[in-house]
């Protein structure tokens, strides 16, 4: 289990901000009660924003993840295995592809696919087995969908909801990629670039727009 523990270039507990975090919403009491805490500080703590996606590699460390105070399931998923090493629990990082029935109009057009390739959840170790924790999906977002926000219990898996409080389709999962001890950067950004690949052009032509507005604005003015 040792390998579960150690703090790794993108499961940062070392960093002092982390750390803090960790400590602060675990608490104190067993491996479970600590892991249950730890899932909803991440969930509700940190909002969720699909629009954050981007592959530069900074941007998938748990600290990055808790300075932004936001992010998509990969790094929130990055954030929660990190806290739990930082207090002796051993984890790791999973993903699946999985198809969204019910994607914004606004994501999927973006995306030109319900597909979500590598979605990310934590695989924490609790009373002598390994469980699947989702902290995906802040409580707010829930609501606004009308999605129950998914709980973990430390006793089960929380993966996410087939249906919807309406009985409408919700989540399938498609394809099993694996659990890892630590973020498989290379392979995701590849699997990033061949499917999304249109995706990140227009999120590269946003920023480059905004960074020369920024630039602007702080240009020196004639006169």
């Amino acid at each position: 289990m040792n390998r579960y523990l150690q703090p790794t270039r993108f499961l940062d507990f070392d960093t002092p901000a982390v750390r803090a975090f960790a400590q602060q919403h675990a608490g104190t009491g067993s491996p479970r009660e600590m892991a249950v805490r730890l899932n909803l500080a991440v969930r509700d703590g940190i909002r969720y924003d699909p629009y954050s996606f981007r592959l530069e590699p900074a941007r998938y460390a748990a600290s990055d993840c808790l300075a932004a105070g936001s992010g998509f399931c990969v790094p929130k998923a990055i954030l929660l295995a990190a806290a739990a090493r930082a207090v002796g629990i051993p984890a790791k990082l999973g993903y699946a592809d999985v198809r969204n029935h019910l994607t914004s109009p606004r994501l999927a057009e973006l995306m030109r696919s319900d597909v979500f390739r590598w979605h990310g959840y934590a695989a924490l170790f609790i009373d002598g087995r390994w469980l699947k924790a989702t902290p995906a999906f802040d409580a707010g977002l829930c609501a606004r969908f009308g999605v129950k926000p998914l709980e973990f219990d430390g006793t089960g898996d929380s993966v996410f909801h087939a249906f919807d409080a309406s009985g409408r389709r919700h989540m399938e999962y498609l394809r099993d990629i694996g659990e890892f001890d630590d973020f498989p950067y290379e392979p995701f950004a590849a699997d990033m670039r061949e499917h999304y690949a249109h995706l990140l052009s227009q999120i590269e032509a946003r920023d480059r727009k905004a960074a020369a507005a920024l630039d602007t604005d702080f240009a020196p003015r004639a006169g």
